[in-house]
């Protein structure tokens, strides 16, 4: 057996026993925590070897019916197990103070945490589709119960829920049918049957195939306009939990994207791509703009999974695109920016809602407006998400900027290579990829300025404390992980080619692009940037030196000290983006005026509401819900509880079903 194997198999042992001793055992968050940790290690061993080359199958035909479990990891699923593993690995450390501090010790809680992870790393493992709708399936049901851990908290966890509940499943239904209609056409449904029947299939069948696995897909992955439950799930679901579903849960949608219309269809066709490419611009510039609107600190980050999972789309359009064209190395390039814009999303997406935890379990809010002033009381948790704030942020040395240059790098390059197709949508990808990038930069500057930096606006916020040792060390972990992606990616850009299938990116500390003009280091930009910071401000310290010092009091236009009321808020800082973006997003506005009751010239108070609604949602679930609504209604008055009523009911349908057999014999 090896390592592959052996790491896989201890991903199942731990996690099962986690989930048993959880069942059992008093002290469950530690045993759970570190349980779910191990489980994460082994996971990116597993991964790890697949990456290197190593590799293992395993079927079991008497665990399931009709196929049995197959399992097989290649490179492709490697690089998702290990990501998940490394996600895991923080959760499980952070989650052992934080769910005791949540009071979350409940034992269908506890157990479904090791479950959910084991569950996501056999999904890119799976070998045939039996087992990949099983191993699918369990990591739906063990997320939803972890989504509703919190449910006695009030309704709209409880909604959230819901949401997420029939999302979820939609989703599935989708995957399930479009994977149907591929075994119909295939002796069985490994995988390995798979690959040889897609290229046998006809235009219409693929192209059925792949768009109900893309819908299902991109559903589980929050893609716009299939997105509307993870603005919802994400912020109600324990701190932990929505690291795991943002940084590791919504990655597999993306690999199941890759897997079927990559490589067991093949490649497919020209338009497939251009679908794809187009939900994730539309989805990145959606996203971001949402996340810049809000006020709730964990709506927002869970808004900028959106975003991110639609520039790796946009990334894996480009890719097929490439490749239906013949240029395969551009297609290589294009994937192997979009898979480390995984890994590197991954890493900060779980440092910051882990962050976002910490100042929740300090403050009990997630309110923008209400917080400020944490930089003093909570350093650690500070630097965490200005750490993860800036390398979501696309800017050097942020995590992110990388995969994203290589991104511009291929979409740029691409328009001369792509053909007519390319022509046209490659300048619409770059200009939605760096509008999505000043978008971010905006958004995370309000999150972190707002958030810690300015005066505390509540009581809460300005009695907030440290969070316990164990906390902060699952923030530690995701810390050292984007630093790492971001002054060294070389480090982890083979084990992405490995898995992109091409070698597009060369060099150790430069990175030079092949077969294309191109070269970037990041950690000597990294020297470059502290270096002008040193001499900048060394330069300004020696010009203030030689100037007699005085201390004085700010001006402040004499109306007294600065106070929380006199700084921006969550809602101004965003309001000027609104006002650009107001055909988009189309906010509802309202204001209150109160008047004395002897006069109505002279005004009491004044009450502003600024609410920003999802306009997609609005136009597309509003409509849906109201006829669902409807047809509940009629319903409810056909089930008079009449019994004659019942048996006319029945009598009439036999009826009209004669008449039609009459008809049409």
């Amino acid at each position: 057996m090896n390592l592959a194997a052996t790491g896989m198999a201890a991903v199942v042992a731990i996690g099962l026993v986690t989930a048993l001793l959880a069942a059992v055992v008093p002290a469950r968050s530690a045993v759970v925590g570190v349980g779910t940790a191990v489980t994460g290690a082994a996971a990116v061993v597993a991964g790890a070897a697949a990456l290197a080359g190593g590799s293992f199958s395993v079927v079991l035909p008497e665990v399931l019916p009709l196929s049995g479990v197959a399992l097989t990891l290649d490179p492709l699923g490697g690089l998702f197990v290990a990501v998940t593993g490394g996600v895991a690995v923080a959760a499980g450390i952070y989650a052992m103070s934080y769910v005791d501090s949540l009071d979350l010790r409940t034992r269908g809680v506890q157990v479904a945490l090791p479950l959910f992870v084991v569950a996501m790393a056999l999904v890119p493992a799976a070998a045939n589709v039996s087992t990949l709708l099983v191993c699918w399936e369990l990591m739906a049901l063990a997320s939803l119960v972890l989504v509703v851990a919190e449910h006695r908290r009030g309704p709209r966890v409880a909604s959230a829920g819901r949401w997420y509940a029939v999302m979820t499943h939609l989703g599935f239904v989708s995957v399930l049918i479009g994977l149907m209609v591929f075994v119909a056409h295939a002796p069985d449904d490994s995988f390995a049957a798979l690959r040889e029947a897609g290229g046998r299939l006809s235009p219409a069948v693929a192209g059925v195939v792949f768009v109900a696995t893309l819908a299902g897909f991109t559903s589980k992955a929050g893609i716009v306009p299939l997105h509307a439950w993870l603005p919802r799930a994400h912020p109600e679901a324990p701190s932990h939990v929505s690291a795991l579903m943002s940084a590791a849960m919504v990655n597999l949608g993306v690999y199941g994207v890759v897997r079927v219309g990559v490589d067991l269809l093949g490649g497919g066709t020209a338009w497939w791509w251009l679908l794809v490419l187009a939900l994730g611009a539309v989805s990145a510039v959606y996203g971001i703009l949402q996340a810049a609107m809000s006020s709730d600190l964990k709506r927002l980050l869970g808004q900028s999974t959106t975003e991110n999972m639609g520039l790796v789309l946009v990334g894996i359009g480009a890719a097929g695109l490439f490749a239906s064209s013949g240029e395969h190395t551009l297609a290589a390039l294009a994937l192997t920016a979009a898979l480390l814009h995984v890994v590197g999303h991954a890493a900060f997406k779980t440092l910051l809602f882990l962050a976002a935890g910490s100042v929740l379990h300090a403050t009990g809010s997630r309110d923008l407006d209400a917080l400020g002033g944490l930089r003093p009381v909570m350093p650690v948790t500070t630097a965490a998400f200005g750490l993860g704030a800036l390398a979501a942020s696309a800017l050097p040395p942020g995590t992110a900027f990388v995969s994203e240059w290589l991104l511009l790098q291929a979409l740029i390059h691409g328009l001369p290579a792509g053909g007519v197709a390319a022509a046209i949508a490659m300048p619409v990808a770059v200009a939605a990829v760096a509008l999505t990038a000043g978008l971010a930069v905006a958004t995370f500057v309000k999150a972190f300025g707002v958030g810690f930096l300015a005066k505390p606006r509540s009581g809460a916020a300005a009695d907030a404390h440290e969070s316990p040792f164990t906390m902060l060390a699952g923030m530690g972990v995701a810390a050292v992980v984007c630093v790492v992606l971001a002054l060294w990616p070389a480090g982890v850009l083979p084990a992405v080619q490995a898995a992109a299938g091409g070698a597009a990116v060369s060099g150790d500390v430069t990175l030079r692009l092949s077969q294309a003009t191109g070269a970037l280091s990041p950690l000597l930009l990294t020297l470059g940037l502290l270096a002008a910071v040193v001499v900048v401000a060394g330069v300004v310290r020696a010009a203030v030196a030689r100037r007699a010092r005085r201390e004085a009091r700010l001006w402040d236009c004499g109306g007294g000290p600065m106070s929380a009321r006199m700084e921006y808020t969550a809602t101004s800082f965003a309001e000027p983006l609104q006002r650009v973006f107001d055909d988009v997003v189309q906010p509802e506005l309202d204001v209150d005026v109160s008047h004395h009751q002897e006069s109505r010239y002279l005004v009491q108070a004044v009450e502003y509401r600024r609410k920003v609604p999802d306009r997609i949602e609005r136009r597309l679930y509003e409509p849906v819900l109201n006829a669902i609504t409807a047809w509940g209604g009629a319903g409810r008055r056909l089930a008079s509880g009449s019994v004659h009523r019942y048996l006319g009911y029945g009598f009439y349908v036999v009826c009209g079903a004669l008449i039609l057999l009459a008809v049409t014999r």
